[in-house]
């Protein structure tokens, strides 16, 4: 009996504690997942900020050059109409340097960055923010990069106007004067700055893990859905629907007619007009939604701001240019076997591979690659180091997945054990490869896709001793 009163205890105990524990746990979460969001955020408005202003820096000091050399020709053609050009340039560039040094909002909406920050000025006004583990301060600092990082980005957009406004300038008064190359140049020019300010914004979508689990854990809460609702930058522009308490959405929707009350006048007018009216109506609607999408594409054409709009004559852009370096490296690895041939052992040429991309259809590189000798037969198997290499590559794309491939290499084909063997240039033999190469993409988060390679060794028979002239390869790429 005894017992039994003692094991009660404990079980109610336990069961007061575990409501603590679990409590405890979840502060814990909060205060840690609070933490690598403002990290998280802070990370990229700093990143994203650093690269506009490297590549809007860059993008006006090659245009200032381009433009120069360009009014330098136009001189010796036309002295005055060159000299107002120049002046036109000074005066334009005055004023972008005013616009830049106070840049105020941005002009475009992007939806990204109008949930980051309405995210942030939602933690700002939590009351119980002590209990995150944050200060005010915290997210009002996480709150002001961001602002610096949109002034950035309304910078770059008042440089893509100015070099829009130059390049249609350009183009008006130099059109007939013989200077087709320098305008090309220049219009490449504006449209790569262009496809790169599109590349950096599609970067705000792209959440680091911290950020996305952050933003993700905030949207399953009624009461941020409601702020951002009332509070965002696209509630600022349009009263959203979801709030019938709200007094002013209730006076903006005030005499407006109803969903219902259209669909039932529509229904009312198609009875008077007899059996034909309804097929009169779809027709109508039709003939609407097209002229709709005509004037479209009307406003595009003539709104010029769009990056392929800006694509000179028979120019085909590049889409790697406005990558970084490090999303245009492929890193990969291959192997090669071959049999036991006299004295020497069987035995894998197992190779890594770091190729850059020059465009869709050109890939260069570097490589080394290890020979692992496997002994005489399955047998006599006998792990020994046989060699190493030095390679070089390109490849370049012939049509569909066919590749042709070419690549230099020096190779090591001797067995050694100690690495100071290495340094007996003598004994490194160079190969010249060419050869064709099928890609297959693979559905793998891993391997991105395999490399069949068959290639010819046309420095093969200078080789002492002789080595293999057809070689087969397997290359992944990751």
């Amino acid at each position: 009996m005894h017992l039994n009163r003692i094991l009660l205890s404990g079980i109610l105990c336990l069961c007061l504690t575990l409501p603590c524990f679990a409590q405890q746990q979840a502060e814990d979460t909060a205060i840690h997942f609070s933490e690598k969001f403002l990290r998280a955020i802070n990370r990229q408005a700093s990143s994203l900020g650093h690269k506009l202003d490297k590549t809007t820096d860059k993008a006006l000091a090659r245009w200032q050059r381009q433009e120069t050399k360009l009014l330098r020709k136009l001189a010796k053609k036309d002295p005055a109409l060159s000299a107002q050009l120049k002046t036109d340039a000074a005066a334009q560039t005055a004023k972008l340097q005013q616009q830049l040094s106070n840049p105020g909002e941005l002009q475009q909406y992007l939806p990204a960055l109008d949930t980051l920050k309405t995210s942030l000025r939602f933690l700002q006004q939590k009351p119980d923010l002590a209990k995150l583990g944050l200060k005010n301060a915290q997210v009002s600092g996480t709150l002001d990069k961001l602002k610096g990082m949109e002034g950035r980005l309304q910078q770059a957009q008042a440089v893509q106007q100015f070099l829009q406004q130059r390049r249609q300038l350009l183009k008006e008064k130099l059109g007939n004067l013989g200077l087709a190359k320098e305008l090309k140049q220049l219009n490449k020019q504006a449209y790569y700055y262009n496809a790169q300010l599109k590349e950096y914004q599609s970067l705000l979508k792209d959440h680091k893990k911290a950020a996305q689990k952050g933003l993700a854990m905030l949207r399953k809460t009624k009461v941020f859905e409601n702020f951002m609702r009332r509070n965002s930058q696209l509630a600022s522009l349009f009263r959203l629907p979801g709030d019938p308490n709200d007094p002013a959405q209730a006076a903006n929707l005030a005499g407006l007619q109803t969903r219902a009350q259209v669909n039932n006048l529509i229904q009312n007018q198609l009875a008077v007009g007899g059996p034909n009216a309804q097929a009169q109506f779809r027709q109508n609607l039709q003939d609407a939604q097209s002229q709709l999408s005509q004037l479209k594409d009307k406003i595009i054409k003539a709104g010029g701001s769009s990056s392929e709009l800006d694509m000179p004559d028979g120019f085909k852009p590049n889409p790697e240019k406005t990558k970084s370096f490090w999303k245009r490296i492929e890193l990969g690895t291959n192997i090669q076997s071959q049999r036991s041939r006299g004295l020497l052992p069987a035995s894998s040429d197992i190779g890594l591979s770091l190729g850059y991309k020059l465009n869709p259809n050109s890939i260069i590189g570097i490589g080394t690659s290890y020979k692992l000798g496997w002994g005489k037969d399955i047998r006599h198997i006998k792990i020994s180091h046989q060699g190493l290499g030095l390679r070089s590559f390109i490849d370049y794309k012939l049509k569909g997945s066919f590749w042709l491939t070419g690549g230099y290499e020096l190779n090591y084909q001797s067995g050694f054990s100690d690495f100071n063997e290495l340094k007996d240039l003598s004994r490194w033999q160079p190969s010249g490869l060419i050869g064709v190469s099928k890609v297959v993409s693979l559905q793998s988060k891993l391997l991105k896709k395999t490399k069949l390679m068959l290639l010819w060794d046309f420095l093969s028979y200078r080789q002492k001793p002789r080595t293999q002239a057809v070689l087969f390869r397997i290359g992944y790429s990751f």
